[in-house]
């Protein structure tokens, strides 16, 4: 009988870095969710700097995180198996990005968060988003959000029950059904980004300052069934074929490499020569 696959954490997260996972976590809601919070008598309601504020806000937010979790446990051997996925998920976007949501850059993020743990998953995310970026030009007041939605849908594969507990087929459907739902997720929550002021909408899916949240919420949702939700669904289909076809043979490709590498081996300096040698 073949032993249960052990969960590897390529990176450990310690209090400073859940810490640190929870404050820009914190501030996304409020980065993305802020036309919805928002009271009709706040000030944020009818300000157009707000989006531009939590731009220039989350690159820094998402730097903490990634420098406190590269504090605590983020290993020459932990940078470059980040450094190779990160490439191979930054070249697997643009093979269809814009093309009816076709983006299977999601598969191999739901894996690797999979396999290598919450604390990896949210960096390779936000790294692999960023690198995407530079490589389509697809640079903007944007990249910021596509780094930090990136970075929970990776996180939230490793948050899954560990492979001791879902084997086999059945994890391969637990991934496939947690990356449709994060690949309909990402496409709800990146909405917020830009729909409160995007102009020219009509008045039943567009953003009115100061209304109440259930009105807004109403005409949100009518904006992503008009306009995102073509895109969504095709990216969730994506994602759910390639992990019930090709997730089992990456899995144990991630799981092979993450034993050969032994992140959670101890480290020990020993002196070659022994006792011996120094008499």
């Amino acid at each position: 009988m073949t032993a249960p696959a052990r969960r590897v954490r390529a990176v450990r997260l310690g209090p400073r870095s859940v810490a640190a996972l929870c404050l820009v976590s914190a501030s996304g809601v409020v980065a993305f969710g802020w036309p919805l919070l928002a009271g009709s008598a706040s000030g944020l309601a009818h300000s157009q700097d707000a989006p531009w504020l939590f731009a220039a806000l989350l690159p820094l937010l998402l730097a903490v995180v990634v420098a406190t979790i590269a504090d605590s446990g983020l290993d020459a051997k932990a940078i470059a198996m980040l450094g190779v996925l990160a490439a191979a998920g930054a070249a697997l976007r643009p093979l269809g990005a814009g093309t009816a949501g076709i983006e299977p850059m999601f598969f191999l993020m739901v894996l690797s968060g999979r396999v290598l743990g919450p604390g990896f998953g949210f960096v390779l995310g936000s790294v692999a988003m960023f690198a995407s970026a530079l490589l389509t030009g697809g640079v903007g007041p944007w990249m910021p959000f596509q780094m930090l939605s990136m970075g929970w849908v990776s996180m939230g594969a490793g948050l899954l029950p560990g492979p001791d507990r879902v084997r086999g087929r059945r994890e391969l459907l637990l991934l496939a059904g947690y990356g449709a739902v994060a690949s309909v997720g990402y496409g709800l929550v990146m909405n917020l980004q830009g729909w409160p002021y995007i102009g020219g909408l009509a008045s039943g899916v567009s953003f009115v300052p100061g209304d109440p949240l259930s009105a807004n919420l109403t005409r949100y949702l009518a904006y992503c069934l008009a306009t995102s939700l073509g895109w969504d669904l095709p990216r969730a289909v994506v994602t759910v074929v390639l992990t019930l076809t090709l997730g089992g043979t990456v899995l144990k490709a991630l799981r092979r490499a993450t034993r050969r590498a032994a992140f959670e081996a101890p480290v020990a300096f020993v002196d070659p020569a022994g006792p011996a040698g120094r008499s």
